[in-house]
């Protein structure tokens, strides 16, 4: 079909399929801003202006835009000014969202902007919730909304001429931290304090931290203005000629053997290129899990295997000419099954005659059993728990349960795989783990790992889902079987079905307290269903553990000798394997664990802050697990210096109002209410109307200790620039920006002359990638160290530059040691410089020439955890059950803030995901094993419009552990939200919801006593 598509103020003629959609026929034309999130438009990653109106284009033909006007990222702005940082040529949206923070992986930010513009040319004066209706089609998983929604309002502002284009700049400072500012208190001197209060967190400057030039400031993300523009930055955006498509058939069965296949049908369609079955590569068993050698579980998979474990899992793979072949050939392969009974709830797993993994080639970890089904067995005990338990005044016992949840990352996976000049196999993937994938996937090619080279792009998101060598084999076994380029790409159905998520588990309280709230004692035991493989099983689970039951230990005398037990089983079942998500089994533990200490304090008539303060682990004490887990490996024990619970707790609760709310009877019952969403309009509320406000305490970990490493190297330019490269992985936490403001720090220089390459494994140096919140502890040390290497080498030549001016200037021999960089300059102590520059020329090219460099590497002894104190304000209506979760705040102690921009979007976007774990998300499966929930109509996320208030305090403490005083921040605002809405569930109508998601029709059941 002959088209002529008017994009951009442009006709394109093009050929193409009657069934193309538009979608593929604009990214077939190199417009990369509009992203594929889904088949239905339901993500809106595929949003563009067609007339002036946002609408999917992955929902209409090619055809069906014929003769209107299409506008894609891509018409907005102009090329930037020079200098990633420089704005000047962006339209007021492209840089509001950059200077805002509002990108955080940036897959969906180009459908957000256009979306955004659609409403300003039709409403230059929208108010914040017309502005999330606005938006409210286009999903994001990373940001939580609240700085694209304050980018909007901004861009708005200036396009009315209200705000100059530099009033909220960040990277020129003017976006200030605070030291100790009330809540929505005026942060800057301008008509727009609301939203710079909304976008700046509250920080609490640590005694310690010193006036750094770059560190503790919210710079501009290192990537903003190329993300904000579409560029072709993500990995399928690489364009091959010759590219193959590659699609898999899945398994409609949750367990069988394939008696027999035929795929010659499929082979002699025309336009497949090939088809491979599980007779067709090595059999080498492995684990997918994107882990550090050895890989702490069991290895228990195959690339294709002659026997399915659960509905969808692989039967045989096609690379095509297009994906409708592909898909047709998949059709056309013949399988015969023989059906075997399946096991699809995990407390019928263990001991089961049904064995799910029977293959010779399985290698055990640890103590997995694969004939009790058992992919896992833990038992972990501190102390005397017995003893604790009999020496208790009370003793509490209650069972809790959490769902499978999935990643829901907008950026499906997806890799491209093809051969180099050099007959070398690249790999470029969107991934957590790319060195992790080179070491696992040779010997699965059977190729030597010299031979494999994985290149990491931009991520759209990863959440834990892409630490996972889940689908790069797929299309490598391909390449190598046809010779070709092959593209794979996941749909959203396979998203659900054949990739991971959070492990379900049922657990079981058990809490020993004396009279005075002193706990004597505290156990849980978890059953965990790592689904049909056990990829993470061990690591989640302990981690459950490990993490959550550390934080109380006692007072008094338990403190010194907390009694604490922790039994787990993680069980294989007939259901889509589980794996690593955000919180890494950490959200799983504080569930049970929050719910039980509410209850206990409630019981015993204690106030609930104090009770847990109480108990609560304190700086200077040992880590309770640090000398009985450590992942299977050896494990040491480990002070913990700092704790800033009791600073969290103090801000939290003058942020959220605890002491005018909670027990306070009048708030509790209100007639009438503030509605945030109707622009702060007096609402009358319904009689059945209760409210309620609740807290939990989390704690997570920062890294592992004495096993995962990071590296980084630095050079000095001609020009006095620094080129970074670190194998560390961003996927878009700002993980490339913060490591650069560390080595700019050092070395005395503005972020914008440290230029950051990272991940790939052919030039970077080694890291284990993006998991444990370590990319800024462990490869922000190796920056440090490298930086520190660079500045020493810098110093000396700057003690000769200046020595030889003595004879020319007064001044006095100066030595290096004496030397200070700021500025990009070079100091003496009696105040004479030499330029950056002009030390690289002279290193470059004049007198003793040397390439001023540093590599360095690091790997921790310690895992310094940060702390969090959770709260959330919730409605319940107690006739429907109905539960809006009107305000979250998390006050945070994770060390230093290097960028409280970064920083806070992490947090206002984990609570976000955490939100939908409390209240809404869950996978099922029916009788079949076949996943319920398998788009997002039926796996609701929440959008721009439905969100809560939102409000991010850092409490700094200075973490001696690391040279900036640094812990983890990604992973803790995923802890703690679900049990402190729970908390406040039950602080507004009396009942307790055990099991989360806490839906409607549970608190309705809870109240009605059913």
């Amino acid at each position: 079909m002959h088209l002529t598509l008017h994009i951009n103020g442009i006709d394109h003629e093009l050929e193409v399929p009657a069934h193309t959609t538009l979608l593929a026929a604009l990214r077939g034309l190199g417009f990369h801003g509009v992203k594929f999130g889904d088949e239905h438009g339901l993500t809106g990653a595929d949003t563009l202006l067609l007339d002036g109106k946002p609408v999917n284009a992955g929902s209409l033909l090619a055809a069906q835009a014929e003769g209107h006007k299409i506008a894609t990222i891509e018409a907005l702005g102009e090329h930037p000014e020079q200098g990633w940082k420089q704005t000047g040529g962006l339209h007021p949206l492209q840089k509001a969202f950059v200077e805002s923070g509002a990108i955080q992986c940036g897959y969906c930010t180009p459908a957000q902007i256009l979306a955004a513009k659609a409403l300003l040319d039709k409403n230059p004066n929208p108010s914040e919730a017309e502005v999330r209706e606005a938006i409210a089609g286009v999903l994001c998983r990373c940001t939580g909304y609240l700085k694209p929604v304050q980018a909007v309002m901004k861009a708005a502002a200036e396009l009315r001429g209200e705000v100059s284009s530099d009033q909220l700049s960040v990277g020129s400072g003017q976006l200030p931290v605070q030291t100790d500012t009330p809540p929505g208190e005026k942060l800057i001197a301008d008509d727009w304090s609301l939203t710079a209060t909304k976008i700046a967190p509250k920080v609490i400057l640590a005694p310690q931290t010193e006036q750094w030039q770059t560190v503790g400031k919210p710079e501009v993300k290192v990537d903003a203005v190329k993300l904000v523009q579409g560029k072709p930055a993500f990995a399928a955006d690489l364009e091959k000629r010759g590219l193959l498509h590659a699609k898999v058939l899945r398994s409609p069965h949750a367990h069988a053997r394939i008696k027999r296949i035929d795929a010659s049908k499929a082979r002699a369609l025309e336009g497949v290129a090939a088809v491979l079955t599980w007779q067709d590569i090595p059999r080498v068993v492995y684990s997918t899990a994107g882990q550090s050698d050895p890989i702490p579980g069991p290895l228990d998979t195959f690339s294709l295997d002659n026997k399915v474990r659960f509905v969808g899992d692989r039967v045989a793979f096609v690379a095509a000419e297009t994906p409708e072949i592909a898909e047709q050939a998949l059709s056309l392969i013949e399988v015969e099954y023989e059906v075997l009974p399946a096991i699809l709830d995990s407390r019928e797993a263990l001991d089961n005659p049904v064995k799910i993994h029977d293959e010779p080639e399985y290698v055990n970890f640890a103590d997995s059993n694969p004939e009790k089904n058992l992919a896992a067995h833990i038992r972990i005990d501190i102390g005397d728990v017995e003893k604790g338990f009999a020496e208790a005044d009370e003793i509490f016992e209650a069972e809790y349960e959490v769902p499978k949840v999935q990643q829901a990352h907008i950026e499906p996976h997806v890799c491209v795989t093809y051969w180099d000049e050099d007959d070398r196999l690249v790999i470029r993937t969107s991934t957590q783990v790319p060195f992790h994938v080179r070491r696992q996937l040779a010997p699965v090619l059977g190729l030597p790992i010299k031979r494999i080279r994985v290149i990491k792009p931009r991520i759209g998101g990863g959440f834990g889902g892409k630490q996972e060598v889940l689908m790069e084999d797929v299309a490598a076994h391909l390449t190598i079987a046809t010779g070709r380029p092959v593209m794979y790409e996941y749909t959203r159905e396979e998203e659900f079905t054949a990739a991971r998520s959070r492990h379900p588990m049922r657990i079981k309280m058990k809490t020993g307290v004396k009279r005075d709230g002193t706990i004597t004692a505290n156990a849980m035991y978890a059953l965990s269903d790592t689904g049909a493989y056990g990829c993470h099983a061990l690591t989640v689970t302990g981690n459950t553990g490990h993490k959550a039951m550390a934080l109380y230990v006692g007072d008094g005398e338990y403190r010194k000798s907390p009694n604490i037990r922790f039994y787990a089983d993680v069980v294989y079942t007939n259901t889509p394997p589980a794996g690593a998500y955000r919180g890494y089994g950490v959200p799983q533990g504080f569930w049970p664990l929050e719910r039980h200490m509410e209850k206990i304090a409630r019981a015993m008539g204690f106030d609930p802050i104090e009770f847990r303060l109480k108990n609560a682990i304190r700086p200077g004490e040992y880590h309770p697990f640090s000398t009985a887990w450590n992942e299977g490996r050896e494990p040491r024990p480990e002070i913990i210096h700092t704790v800033g619970l009791e600073q969290c707790v103090a801000q939290g609760k003058a942020a959220i109002g605890w002491d005018e709310k909670f027990g306070n009877e009048a708030w509790h019952n209100p007639s009438k209410v503030e509605s945030r969403k109707s622009g702060g309009a007096t609402l009358d509320l319904r009689p059945s109307t209760r409210r309620g406000i609740g807290v939990a305490f989390v704690m997570q970990g920062t890294a592992i200790p004495y096993l995962d490493m990071g590296g980084a190297s630095i050079k000095m330019n001609d020009d006095g620039s620094f080129n970074l490269l670190v194998g560390a992985t961003d996927l878009g936490t700002g993980s490339d920006t913060v490591l650069a403001q560390m080595a700019a720090e050092v070395l005395g220089v503005p972020l914008e002359d440290i230029l950051v390459y990272s991940s790939d494994t052919d030039f970077t140096p080694f890291d284990k990638g993006a998991y444990a919140s370590s990319t800024t502890y462990i490869s922000g040390t190796a920056v440090v160290k490298a930086a520190q290497i660079c500045a020493e080498r810098i110093k000396l030549r700057a003690a000769k530059m200046l020595n030889t001016q003595v004879d020319r200037y007064t001044g006095t021999q100066v030595k290096a040691e004496e030397i200070r960089l700021a500025d990009r300059k070079a100091y003496a102590p009696d105040g004479r410089s030499v330029t950056l520059a002009e030390i690289a020329l002279d290193t470059l090219h004049h007198n003793n020439q040397e390439q001023i460099m540093g590599v360095a590497s690091y790997v921790s002894p310690s895992s310094p955890p940060p702390f969090a104190a959770q709260f959330a304000e919730v409605t319940v209506d107690t006739e429907t059950g109905q539960v809006t979760v009107d305000k979250l705040v998390m006050a945070v102690d994770s060390g230093v803030i290097v960028n409280p921009l970064t920083a806070s979007g992490q947090i206002e976007g984990g609570m976000t995901q955490a939100l939908g774990y409390a209240v809404c998300e869950e996978m099922t499966w029916d009788e079949r094993g076949l996943i319920r929930q398998r788009d997002f109509d039926r796996y609701h996320i929440f959008r721009a419009d439905e969100m809560p208030e939102l409000q991010t305090i850092f409490v700094e403490t200075f973490e001696p552990s690391h040279p900036f005083g640094v812990k983890a921040v990604a992973e803790i605002p995923m802890d703690g939200v679900a049990p402190a809405v729970g908390n406040a569930v039950l602080d507004a109508v009396g009942v307790n919801v055990d099991d989360n998601p806490i839906t409607p029709e549970k608190v309705w059941r809870a109240i009605k006593g059913k």
